[in-house]
Parts: structure tokens; sequence; C-alpha cells
């Protein structure tokens, strides 16, 4: 088996010293600035006047490093030549909540680097130029050296000076040698300074333990939006569905003996569509990162028109409605509305005819909801007519549970005497802290 040869591998050494030299280049222009202060404390001796242009420069550096632009470029360059995975800053994110839901919970601490964690992009900047500076003299007087040696070969006199250094290499083989030891020395520098650049990469412009955690509670929390807008298709789009076939059946029926009740079953049909698009968009709208300004959320104060809706179906709902409702807001409101809602479909899809009574209660320490249906016997072992006719996912029923339990609820499904369902659910007012 044959494999294909890339002359520049992933994470090539060549992009790697492009790289370092890069941030030895950019970090020139500061180098003027960083001599003013030494040339104007002229009576100082010259080793303090060095190291206090090296500490300007040194400080200049590390300042560019607490601007947040820098740490975007610096990681996206070093995506593109170090070839290392590090993803995108953390960005600052506020959560916009619904009237009712409460304070919307601040942005991450991590979102905002502070403390030690402030000061990685510019460690890393200095690390950076340090590196930089020091592999490219290094590996650049090592090369030029092992070029400088075998002049001797061509009739010239080499003298290699560096600072105060002086060398004059004899004539012999052993110049050969002694220029492929530079060469390959210079070699390795290079690749040497790649490596401690891409090992520190990913742990000064990575994430920080408090930005993994704020990366993951960002994850949680777009993961739990999917869920809920998963839930809200399911409840909207499956009810509505259920509606208009049982409507749809009622207007065949008696479109020829009682044309009043079909054209009241047709307009059942439109206004489930009508509010099933109007939920679609919303969801939509939310997918898309756009705000659904013409989808209202649904509350507790449209179970009414809810149940209008379902009586088109021929459906008897006898609703008992206590307690100020008016008390039960944002989130739990839109919950409780979309558990009735899926309540009343199952029993729409597996009941066996009779009323449905529907019982919402609201007391200052909590909320109750309640949708009961005449079932059939065989309805108790999971196994009611009614599947035959409206095929299900099975999703109905846990989807609930994780809704309720999302919000501190219990909920109790199952047969109730002999010949009833019941569906109960039990939700605090307040979520315990």
């Amino acid at each position: 088996m044959t494999r294909a040869i890339r002359p520049f591998p992933r994470g090539s050494t060549y992009s790697g010293v492009l790289f370092a030299f890069l941030g030895a280049a950019a970090s020139a222009p500061l180098l003027p600035l960083a001599v003013v202060p030494a040339l104007a404390w002229r009576s100082a001796p010259y080793g303090v006047r060095a190291v206090l242009a090296l500490s300007v420069w040194a400080a200049l550096i590390a300042a560019v490093g607490l601007v947040p632009a820098t740490r975007r470029v610096l990681v996206a360059s070093a995506r593109r030549l170090l070839k290392v995975r590090l993803p995108d800053p953390v960005p600052v994110r506020k959560r916009v909540g619904s009237p009712g839901d409460g304070p919307a919970p601040a942005a991450p601490a991590a979102a905002v680097p502070s403390g030690a964690g402030r000061w990685r992009t510019p460690l890393w900047l200095l690390l950076h130029v340090a590196v930089g500076w020091t592999g490219t003299l290094a590996g650049g007087v090592l090369f030029l050296t092992g070029l400088a040696l075998p002049e001797h070969w061509l009739g010239g006199d080499p003298e290699i000076v560096l600072l105060d250094w002086t060398l004059r290499p004899e004539r012999g083989p052993q110049s050969w040698a002694a220029a492929i030891v530079c060469v390959l020395l210079a070699a390795l520098v290079c690749g040497a300074m790649t490596s401690a650049l891409r090992w520190l990469a990913p742990r000064l412009l990575g994430p920080s333990p408090a930005e993994r955690l704020a990366l993951a509670a960002e994850r949680e929390q777009r993961l739990a939006e999917r869920n809920r807008l998963a839930h809200e298709l399911h409840d909207s789009i499956g009810h509505t569905l259920t509606a208009a076939t049982i409507q749809a059946a009622v207007a065949g029926e008696v479109l020829a003996t009682d044309p009043a009740a079909a054209r009241a079953a047709l307009h059942g049909i439109e206004e489930s569509a009508r509010a099933a698009l109007e939920d679609l968009d919303y969801v939509l709208g939310v997918l898309r990162e756009e705000q659904a300004e013409t989808a209202p959320a649904r509350t507790l104060a449209d179970l009414p028109e809810l149940m209008d809706r379902l009586r088109h179906t021929g459906a008897v709902i006898e609703p008992e409605l206590t307690g100020d409702l008016a008390q039960v807001r944002g989130t739990l409101s839109r919950a409780a509305y979309r558990i009735v809602q899926e309540g009343l479909t199952n029993a729409l899809r597996h009941g066996a005819g009779g009323p449905i009574q529907v019982g919402v209660a609201a007391t200052p320490d909590g909320l109750r909801l309640s949708v009961v249906n005449r079932t059939g016997r065989e309805k108790s072992t999971g196994t009611g007519a009614g599947r035959g006719v409206f095929p299900t996912s099975g999703h109905g029923l846990p989807g609930l549970a994780e809704r309720v339990r999302l919000l501190h609820g219990e909920l109790e499904a199952g047969p109730h005497g002999a010949e009833h369902w019941r569906l109960v659910v039990r939700m605090p007012l307040r979520v315990p802290a």
C-alpha cells in the first residue's frame, strides 16, 4: 500500500520557524521606544542601561498582550502556522431573559479573563518574542558559520567575528566537518524553537480551566435550548396534526348532513394550523438566532383558546381552573401550557371517547396539572386501539418527564381506576435553591 508524500507535513517546522520569526519581527518596532529611557540615563553603567532597556521593552510587549484583539490574532496565527488546535477565545455573552423568567444569569466569569488568567496572553507574547529572537539569532549564526567555514576551499580567508570573539578556522577536512555540524545545529535549533512554541501554545493561548468551565456551561446551555426546541416542536406540531386529523374526519362525516358542523371543524383546522405555524416561526427564529417577534409564547392564559379549538373535534372537555393563574408566569407558565397540551393530545389519540377532565390548580406553594380521559382496559397495558390510528414516536411522556424534572416537579402517569388514564404534574412556583 502506497502513501502520498507531502513535502510540507502538518505541523511543519518551516511554518513554525516563520511563526517564531514573525513574533521577533513584530516586536522590533517597540525596541526604539525601549531604548529612550536608557539613552536619557547616560550616567548609569552600561549593564544597568541594557537591563533597563530590556525591561521597558518587555513591559511594552506585555502591554500589547493585554489588548483583547491581540489574543484573537495570536490564536488564529498559531492555528495557521503552528498547526495546533486552539478554540476561539471565550466571548462575553449576555443572556436576555423573557419577562417572568427572573433575572438573567450573569455572563460566565471566565468570559473576561481576570487574575492570573489575564496574564497568560502577555506571558505567551513575551515567550514568543524571546524564543523567536533567540532561535533566529542562534540559528542564523550557526547557519552562516556553516557556510563560511569551507571558504578555504574557494580560495578565501574566512574570519568569524561575534561580539568580542573572533574565529579563524584552519584549512583542512575538519572545516567541512565543522560546517556540517553547524548546519545540523542550526536545523536542530529551528526544530527546538518550533517544538517549544507548539508546546507552549495550548497552555497559554488555549482556554484556562475557568474558560473550559465556561465553554462547557455554554455547550450545556446550547444543548438544553435544542432540547427545549425539540419539545416545542413535538408538542405543537404533534398536537396540531392530531387535532387536524380528527377534525378532518369529523368534517368528512357530517359534510352532507350537518354543513355547519363541518364548517366549524374546518375552521378549527385553520386555527390549529395557524397556531402551529406561529410556533414553527418561533422555533426557526431561535435556531437562526433571530428575534422571533411574531410568535407569542403560549402560557396558561391561552388554555381556553386551546380547549375551544379541540371542541371542534367533537371532544368534550371539562376544565376546572382554580387559584390565581396570573401568579404563574414566565417559564413555568409556558411549560404548564405545553404539559396540558401534550396531555390533551394523548387523550385525543388514545382515548375511548367520553369527557376529558382538565384540572389546573394554582396555590401559593405550587401548581398542579391533571388530565384524565376515559380509555379501554387495553389502554392500561399499553395496547390502546388509538395506537393503530395515530402512530407515535414514544417521545411524549419521556419529554414531559424531562421538562418536569428540569422544573423540580413530579409527574405521575398511568391507569386511574378501571377505565381511565390520568396524567398529574406537580411543580413548585419557585425553584428551590
